[in-house]
């Protein structure tokens, strides 16, 4: 059960009316939203329904890495849509960082830079990160979790992370990232030529060497969102695997 608290003073339904969401559901502390979203919607809750917690004791990244979720330096939290048209599903951890970005940036210090295929990075450290996790009954998608951890304030346990200005309310950056979540969600189809543009002018990576998933210099990501590196006599791509940059010298 939801301990009834408030998030930074307001409760689910101020929360729910402020962001136009069907239900918002609130923990002080909870083991990771993605896996309390996740009963939610196999009990039938609607598009829209969000999950949020103050912290997080087993918050979770991409490959099983352990995400850390601090009370109250940040905002964690799954969101769970219903889309129709599944034609952007391979593109949304993509999309739904660049949205992001653009809903982060002016709480951030200096324009927020993207990291394939799902980090957010200010400073040169990590903000914030995205996990989709979608599920399916037989051949039909029956909803997507959209998970997003941002570090609002400096983790104190934690000194590498980025985060953002000093004095940034959550309830305020919830008020732009939010819809920017839903407006990632419904989009349908591969990245636009705007979208990849976009990308490029944030890409952490492009130009830099990485040594995974293969060793090469990193050249952008295609339409369909796969990374692509240079190797010594071609260009290599990748949908899957994670991305490890060369530190610089």
């Amino acid at each position: 059960m939801a301990d009834p608290y408030s998030f930074d003073g307001f409760t689910s339904s101020d929360l729910a009316a402020l962001l136009d969401l069907p239900d918002v559901t609130l923990f002080e502390k909870t083991t990771s939203t993605l896996d309390i979203a996740h009963k939610k919607a196999a009990d039938g809750c609607l598009a829209g329904t969000l999950v949020i917690a103050d912290q997080q004791t087993a918050g979770r990244g991409r490959t099983g890495a352990k995400w850390m979720s601090p009370s109250s330096t940040g905002i964690w939290l799954t969101l769970i849509e219903r889309p129709v048209d599944t034609s952007g599903l391979d593109v949304l951890s993509l999309r739904v960082g660049l949205r992001a970005a653009r809903a982060l940036d002016r709480f951030a210090p200096e324009p927020v830079r993207l990291k394939w295929p799902n980090d957010l990075f200010v400073d040169g450290r990590k903000l914030a990160g995205v996990l989709i996790e979608a599920r399916w009954r037989e051949s039909r998608l029956d909803w997507i979790a959209i998970g997003v951890g941002v570090n609002v304030c400096p983790p104190a346990d934690f000194p590498l992370a980025g985060s953002l200005d000093s004095g940034t309310r959550r309830v305020e950056v919830l008020t732009d990232l939010v819809p920017a979540l839903r407006l990632a969600a419904a989009s349908m189809g591969s990245l636009s030529a705007i979208e990849l543009s976009e990308w490029n002018a944030r890409d952490l990576a492009r130009g830099r060497h990485c040594r995974e998933p293969a060793r090469g210099i990193v050249e952008g990501i295609t339409p369909g969102g796969e990374l692509l590196v240079a190797l010594a006599d071609s260009v290599a791509r990748f949908r899957t695997g994670s991305l490890v940059l060369d530190l610089p010298s």
